[in-house]
């Protein structure tokens, strides 16, 4: 027996051995048990320890390791002692009998998937987070409302994307090859050019679906690496048979099978072990649908795959499609559940024209609490006569738009906090408007910020869903489906905020959107052109949008709505940012445009308004407060007229002696005008100085001026008077009387307070667009009812109304009613900011101050 201290035992019988070996484990490797031993037979056994021993990493095989050294040893020294020589020797090789390849492991197919995974999902998290921000960022919406197909934006995309798609699975293959992997060169090349990119265009596909239901650029990227882990495991679980084999029902494989990544591992794994040896030689095109001999449990070939990316291909776009158009979007529009079964959607007819008498949502439509019946004549005649063309089913042909009750609003929310809930108000953003706008004109939409105007520009342009009413644009209903296809192929728009590509050119900018308007490919170079040097941006041509500033980005977004000659143009604040030499530009150009086409204006400048609009109508609050031409507001809505008296020099001789620091000497000619006012007018100046006085005169006071006038000019060398101008109240009184009467309704209704400082130090709180308030505790013998303010309003950045300034305290006349909002009526008189003050109607109080 040999021990591992390299001494050599003899024992007498065998379980002498076999004691010993219990008494002491694992230190002899093993032992000769000779038993017949003569001249010509040598009988003998060996017993080797068969627990494998762990040498440097490797575990040692007792047979080859000892035994056969062992028999080999005992052997040649038993010849040795047979022939009596004792340097005899031979040579004693081993060499494995000839069988079938016993390999099968294959780095490709157990490591391959993940890799070959992660080179498609470069491209799958990009394409997510490509659609997502275009959708983010509004620019899907801009090409949408120009008139772009939803087929060629999803057909566009596609069609890129698989041309990179072809190019990825090509360069992977020869690459594969260039590396000299068998995977790659025993394998069929069209074989596995298909594959990858039959998977890759799955994937493409894929992440259409699941663009629809993520709204945030930095949300899609998230999404995308999520999908690569889960694609990761379910490979790994693949790659082990689930379920691919027949211990597995059929319902498994086809749910599995759904998801890309995981047909696409079984492909590899058949495809690596059809190379696993060097003896293999891969599947040959003919060969891919059949099973190949080395699977023993084959329920899938490499046919059945390609069929499955392709079947799969197919339903991860239709549902995209399908999704796109039925999962609400940023503004709420969305498309019914089952809209691909209307005829419209297929035929872009029907539902988009008002037929049979038929008034859409007009009647029937819930009626919103706030749509009364205006106060304004002017807006009440308006919809009268809309309300009776609708019934009547009759629109004049010089009508361009014809809005019908329209009414927008937004749905309160619920919410939980901390131990209590919160709820909000449903919002109405349009309060049933009725308004028709004419061809050849510009119709100009003005209001403060929140006054409805965007939101109706939205809604008619299908970026808002209605939520009742109708508008019938050249005869096509908004709210059918058809109805606004029909309508954006004929609108240009010029939104609020810019919306433009950074990477594009101004040119490319044209060129894109020409191209969505359907003008000849041959006209479309020169028609950017003609566009980019109609608002001075040719020589910014080339230059990409993202660095413009932003008057030539508002200069860009006007050229965008006027390309392609529409017959409607909605222009929201066009000239924003832009410099008083620029905007006068733009004026030009869009008086220019009104020619053979409605234009819809919206602008927070009064002078904009009164030089290009034809009609006006002030929106506050969401109701259509007045409609008219400009010189019709002023005479209806201002404050009167205002004359501006101008005196020759400074209207006195200064006497040498007097102080150049001392206060100049009243001007007499303007003190003799001053009384001249007073007596014939009853009007203090409302600005003056010692060349020009300027006055306010009411309306009221209009069968006067004829005469007054004509006297106030025959003593024009007795006053002194160089110039006198008369014309009505500027258009910016107008729109501010306005906002403040609506002001003051919702202040009164809500209850709204503001805050007013007085000179003398107090405050006191008052609704938020109040003209003429009481103060009160002035209350006194002289002054029984107290004293009075004028309270003057201005517009801040925001456009929001805001206090100004007051005039000063006079005594509230005797015929003026006081009163308080009645919302505070139960409330407490004093509020945070002092005692609430008393509202006095502007009608009651007899002169204009």
């Amino acid at each position: 027996m040999f021990s591992l201290d390299y001494r050599v035992l003899g024992f007498g019988t065998p379980d002498e051995v076999d004691a010993w070996l219990f008494e002491n484990p694992m230190r002899c490797p093993g032992a000769l048990h000779f038993q017949d031993i003569n001249a010509t037979q040598l009988t003998y056994g060996i017993q080797t320890n068969s627990t494998p021993v762990a040498r440097r990493g490797t575990y040692e095989d007792p047979t080859f390791k000892f035994q056969i050294p062992l028999q080999v040893a005992a052997e040649r020294e038993m010849a040795r002692l047979i022939i009596g020589d004792p340097n005899f020797s031979w040579t004693v090789g081993f060499k494995e009998f000839a069988h079938p390849a016993t390999e099968t492991f294959s780095t490709i197919a157990q490591a391959g998937p993940t890799f070959f995974l992660a080179i498609a999902m470069f491209g799958f998290v990009f394409q997510i987070s490509a659609l997502v921000t275009e959708k983010e960022l509004k620019l899907r919406q801009a090409m949408s409302i120009m008139g772009l197909y939803e087929s060629s934006y999803w057909l566009s995309w596609l069609t890129w994307e698989a041309f990179l798609t072809l190019l990825s699975a090509l360069f992977t293959v020869l690459f594969g090859m260039m590396f000299q992997f068998d995977f790659f060169l025993n394998n069929n090349f069209g074989i596995l050019f298909l594959l990858f990119f039959l998977f890759q265009l799955n994937m493409l596909s894929f992440a259409f679906m699941i663009s629809t239901f993520v709204t945030k650029a930095a949300s899609a990227t998230t999404v995308g690496f999520a999908i690569f882990i889960i694609g990761f495991l379910t490979q790994l679980v693949t790659t082990f048979g689930f379920p691919y084999s027949t211990s597995y029902q059929k319902y498994y494989r086809t749910i599995w099978s759904l998801f890309p990544p995981n047909v696409f591992a079984q492909a590899l794994n058949i495809l690596g072990k059809a190379t696993a040896t060097p003896e293999d030689k891969g599947i040959s095109w003919n060969q891919r649908g059949t099973c190949q001999s080395f699977e023993t449990d084959c329920v899938i070939t490499v046919d059945d795959i390609y069929k499955w990316l392709i079947s799969t291909f197919f339903v991860w776009f239709i549902l995209a499609i399908y999704f796109d158009n039925i999962i609400p979007n940023v503004n709420g529009v969305r498309k019914s559940v089952f809209y691909f079964l209307m005829p419209s959607y297929w035929t872009g007819k029907g539902g988009g024209k008002m037929q049979e008498g038929g008034l859409c949502s007009f009647f029937g439509s819930n009626r919103s609490a706030d749509d009364a019946t205006p106060t304004d004549e002017d807006v009440l005649t308006e919809q009268n006569l809309v309300k009776g063309q609708a019934a009547s089913n009759e629109v004049d042909p010089g009508i361009a738009v014809q809005v019908r009750g329209l009414r927008k609003t937004y749905p309160g929310s619920f919410s939980m906090g901390c131990c209590k809930c919160r709820t909000t108000k449903p919002f109405h953003s349009v309060k049933g408007l009725w308004v028709n706008l004419e061809k050849d004109q510009l119709f100009c939409l003005l209001g403060p910020n929140g006054a409805g105007k965007t939101t109706t520009i939205s809604c008619l342009t299908g970026i808002t869903p209605i939520t009742g009413g109708d508008a019938l644009i050249y005869g096509h209903s908004v709210r059918s489906t058809a109805g606004m296809s029909n309508i954006r192929r004929m609108i240009g728009v010029c939104p609020q905020f810019d919306i433009l590509w950074d990477a594009l050119t101004a040119k490319e900018h044209m060129e894109l959107f020409a191209s969505i308007k359907g003008l000849p490919p041959s006209t479309i170079k020169l028609v950017a052109e003609q566009s980019l040097a109609q608002v001075k941006l040719s020589q910014a041509a080339n230059v990409r949008a993202g660095s413009y500033s932003g008057g030539m980005k508002r200069r860009l977004s006007v050229a965008i709505a006027l390309i392609g000659d529409p017959k409607l143009v909605f222009l929201d604040e066009p000239t924003t940012g832009m410099d008083p030499i620029t905007r006068r530009h733009v004026w030009d150009i869009i008086e220019e445009a009104k020619k053979g086409r409605a234009i819809v204006l919206t602008t927070h400048s009064m002078e904009e308004a009164d030089i290009l609009s034809d009609r006006i109508a002030i929106m506050a609050k969401g109701k259509l407060r007045c409609i008219g031409t400009s010189i019709r507001l002023k005479s209806k809505f201002g404050t009167g007229y205002i004359a501006n008296v101008n005196f020759t020099g400074n209207g006195h001789t200064q006497s040498p002696n007097i102080n150049s620091n001392t206060e100049a000497p009243v001007n007499p000619n303007i003190e003799s005008v001053k009384w001249f006012f007073k007596e014939r007018l009853d009007v203090d100046p409302k600005e003056e100085s010692r060349t020009f006085l300027t006055f306010v005169i009411p309306h009221q006071k209009e069968p006067l001026l004829t005469r007054f006038f004509g006297e106030l000019q025959d003593r024009e060398r007795e006053f002194g008077i160089s110039d006198i101008q008369l014309g009505l109240t500027t258009l910016e009184e107008v729109f501010l009387n306005i906002a403040k009467q609506a002001e003051l309704e919702s202040s009164t209704a809500e209850g709204t307070l503001v805050t007013l400082n007085l000179s003398s130090g107090a405050s006191i709180q008052i609704p938020k667009g109040a003209r003429f308030v009481g103060i009160p505790g002035t209350e006194t013998d002289e002054h029984p009812r107290g004293v009075m303010v004028e309270v003057y309003w201005d517009q801040d950045d925001n456009g929001s109304l805001c206090i100004s300034g007051h005039s000063d305290e006079t005594p509230v006349p005797a015929n003026v009613e006081l009163g308080r909002p009645p919302s505070l009526s139960r409330r407490a008189s004093r509020g945070r900011g002092g005692p609430v003050g008393y509202i006095i109607d502007p009608n009651q109080v007899p002169t204009t101050r």
